[in-house]
This record gives C-alpha cells, structure tokens and sequence, in this order.
C-alpha cells in the first residue's frame, strides 16, 4: 500500500517560455536528462532556471537498483557525439553550472569513465568558465576508471552512497556500500577535485545509522553531503517506510553540523544536483 504524499512534498506543475525552452534545446540535441528518466519533483523549478542535469550514455541502466525508476535493460551503444552535443546545450541554455550524471555501464570497460571526460573536456572547450559537477556510478572501484575521470578534472565529483549500510544490499544489490566510499576517498586522496555524496531517507534506517553514515562520509573527506526524501515511483519499487516531518530534516542539519560536514543540503525535496552550485 502506497503511503499518502505529505502536501510539502507536492510540487506545481510549471510550464512557462523557460520550461519550453530548455525542453526544446533537450529535444534538439537528442539528449536526456535525469530530470525526466527519474522523474525528478524538483524539474519544473529547475527549468525555470535554465538548469538540467544531463544523463548520459542512454536511458537503459544494468543495474537494477529497487528504488530508481530508470530501466533495467540492454544498454545503447554509445552515441560518441554525445559529449558535444551536451556541451553544446551548456552553451545554448547560458549555463554557468553544468550537471552530468548517467546510468551504470558495467558493460563497458572502464564503466564510461572516457565518455564522461569527453563531456568535460567538450563543455570547457566551448564554456571554459562553467564549472562542472559530474555525479557517476562507482566504476566498480577500479582506480584506473577513476584516474580518466581525475585527469579531465570537473569542479565536483559527486557519487552517492544512496543508503545506509544495513539498508544497502536490500536497495542496491548489485552495488557495495564499502566500495562507494572507497571511489570518494581515491578521488580525494588523489586530486583537489571537491567530492560531494548524497542519501536517501524513508527507506528503513534509523537516526543513528544516518548519523553512522555521515561520519563514514566524513572520515572518506566529502566535501559535500545531500539528503532528501525517498519518495516511491511506482508500486514495483521499494515502499516508503517513512515520511520524515521538516523538524527532523531540521535536527538532520543540526546532526551534520556536528559531524562536521561543512557544506551541505538537506530537506525534503532535495535531490543530488537540487541547487548545486549554491553549495561550492
């Protein structure tokens, strides 16, 4: 049974001249973007921005991660015009922040490191002062995927741990919650790039295992932590087992105030790349 949606978690329908716009470069391009494919709330309110976080390497994803509305299937070859295209759209749209995030490819050898470089190196080749988040798969944690992605150097390197440690084989079983941290701390051990993870709440967890989790990001050297609400895409994925209220969302900040987590962005509505560039 699905739990009732809380009236702060609603969202406007909003389509105005910007919304169509963006859309209209989208199309144009042939590109996708995490804000439909995920069935983002916050979309609209991005929109009338000007911003979209652009997914790449296609819509189909081989992993089946229970709480991702994204399809589980035969993955597109890659469109290698691609990464021009986006930063195309970069320029179109006037970006002064650019989003880039994709679908696991466990299929390709180097998890499509390359292609998201390629994005980078294409977006500062025709934006050179557009600063760039990517938020990536875990690669599965082999270094010399990582070391691709440290070369083109984005602004941020952002991967999500998603969930706590006892909640993480249940949502993600073909991921490794050690492993995600270990891709954060490489990237940072290796780079002065800024690193930024995000998690889910309502899927189970306890107040304590999220505050265990915000220490094992801050003992990884995050710069940048996210938390928002998990809210349920269809009846096929993992039910809502919590709607937690404003004032725990209040006390969550307070939490990682305390842990020392100096940047970060928490409520209901947030998502991975909500605001990013307030946060850097």
């Amino acid at each position: 049974m699905q739990r009732r949606l809380p009236d702060y978690l609603k969202r406007p329908i909003i389509d105005t001249d910007k919304t169509r716009t963006v859309r209209k470069i989208l199309k144009t391009k042939c590109l996708n973007t995490v804000c439909e494919n995920a069935r983002c709330p916050n979309k609209n309110e991005c929109y009338t921005k000007n911003t979209a976080t652009f997914l790449i390497m296609g819509n189909n994803c081989t992993r089946n991660c229970r709480y991702c509305n994204i399809t589980c299937n035969r993955p597109e070859p890659l469109d290698l015009q691609e990464p021009k295209h986006v930063a195309e759209a970069v320029k179109d749209l006037g970006l002064k922040y650019s989003v880039i995030t994709s679908v696991t490819r466990d299929d390709l050898c180097d998890g499509g490191a390359e292609h998201f470089a390629n994005c980078i190196y294409e977006i500062k080749k025709l934006s050179p002062d557009v600063k760039i988040e990517i938020l990536t798969p875990d690669f599965k944690g082999d270094e010399k995927s990582l070391d691709i992605i440290i070369k083109a150097h984005p602004d941020v390197f952002n991967h999500n741990i998603e969930t706590v440690r006892d909640v993480f084989k249940t949502a993600r079983p073909q991921g490794n919650y050690d492993t995600s941290l270990e891709v954060l701390k490489y990237v940072k051990d290796n780079s002065d790039i800024l690193t930024k993870s995000g998690l889910m709440i309502g899927l189970g967890e306890t107040f304590e295992q999220i505050e265990e989790t915000l220490f094992d990001l801050k003992n990884v050297g995050c710069d940048i932590v996210t938390i928002g609400q998990y809210i349920q895409p269809s009846k096929e994925h993992l039910e809502v087992s919590k709607y937690y209220t404003p004032d725990e969302y209040e006390q969550l900040k307070a939490l990682a105030d305390k842990i020392g987590i100096k940047h970060h962005q928490i409520g209901p509505l947030v998502r991975s790349s909500y605001r990013a560039a307030d946060l850097i």
